[in-house]
């Protein structure tokens, strides 16, 4: 389901299937409030982001933006909380993605609050 040219959105969503990929492992081994987590905070990024696309404004685009980071600071928490218990293996590939996602989402709400800045002037 990959949306030809952009990147957030695609990069967000291939994100979504691995977090549900690492709630289900989570559930097998009977840490369902963690899987519970880490499922909503980690599809939610992706969401966000295509509610963004939708945006009435730039300014309601950049607040969901900012909703997706947020997100996406949760989910690392989690990621990072299930990794400090060590009874579940969470691969490198993950944290990778979810850094590259963080550094794009920084990008887009930089570039949007500048330009925003600039249509007050």
């Amino acid at each position: 389901m990959m949306e030809q040219g952009n990147q957030i959105v695609n990069l967000t969503f291939e994100f979504a299937v691995l977090a549900m990929r690492v709630s289900q492992v989570l559930e097998e081994k009977k840490r369902f409030a963690h899987a519970n987590q880490l499922f909503k905070s980690g599809t939610s990024i992706g969401a966000n982001v295509r509610e963004a696309q939708g945006a009435q404004s730039r300014a309601d685009f950049l607040h969901k933006m900012k909703i997706a980071y947020k997100e996406a600071e949760e989910t690392e928490y989690w990621l990072l909380l299930v990794k400090e218990y060590k009874d579940v293996s969470i691969e490198t590939v993950v944290f990778e993605r979810l850094t590259s996602i963080k550094k794009v989402l920084g990008r887009i709400i930089t570039t949007t609050t500048e330009k925003l800045k600039q249509e007050k002037k």
